[in-house]
């Protein structure tokens, strides 16, 4: 009987740490913001859209949108800490990239551009962004967002018109931004 629990003794001990091995192996393997492929693709194909919502005449009657300014969210940071790293365009030389960070304003980016369309007359955009969101964001909870059938489907006063030119303009400009650094975070080579 001694003989068997010798043996025994080492293959269990094998067992658990390889077990504590694999589990510790496979939680650093799955990021809590990971980023596929397809999220690379959904976001062009959300610029693609943003673009096309842009050139609707009926959208914005009575406003030449082209001419009109940009209206850009300034409560983050998302192009600063966007960038790549490396980067020497600016002035403040950017030496790491913080891929959590960036992830972080995207998200809070998407969350205030779906707020402000769900009060507005364009209910397609505001469902291919939700699934935009749901999609890439995973882990983020959109339940306290209005669903995307709650779009205002009104009149809109001229003001309201020029205004939504003006936000979609920045959302454009920033869907530039989140292509970018979707693109760099895919690439990896802010891992390097």
């Amino acid at each position: 009987m001694p003989l068997i629990k010798l043996y025994f003794s080492p293959a269990l001990v094998l067992l658990m740490v390889s077990c504590l091995l694999w589990q510790h192996g496979k939680s650093l393997t799955i990021p809590r913001k990971h980023l596929t492929h397809q999220c690379v693709l959904d976001a062009a194909k959300l610029l693609k859209n943003i673009t096309n919502v842009l050139s609707k005449d009926e959208l914005f009657r009575g406003i030449n949108c082209t001419t009109q300014s940009v209206e850009l969210s300034t409560t983050t940071n998302t192009a600063f800490l966007c960038s790549p790293k490396g980067l020497t365009c600016s002035e403040i030389p950017k030496s790491e990239f913080d891929r959590e960070s960036c992830l972080t304003n995207i998200e809070e980016d998407l969350r205030q551009y779906y707020k402000f369309l769900a009060t507005h007359p364009e209910p397609t955009l505001l469902i291919e962004l939700r699934q935009f969101m749901e999609d890439c964001f995973p882990w983020s909870l959109f339940s306290e967002l209005p669903s995307a059938q709650a779009a205002a489907v009104r009149d809109s006063t001229f003001n309201e018109r020029q205004r939504l030119c003006k936000v979609l303009k920045g959302f454009h400009v920033r869907t530039i931004t989140i292509n970018r650094a979707f693109a760099y975070i895919n690439s990896f080579e802010h891992n390097k």
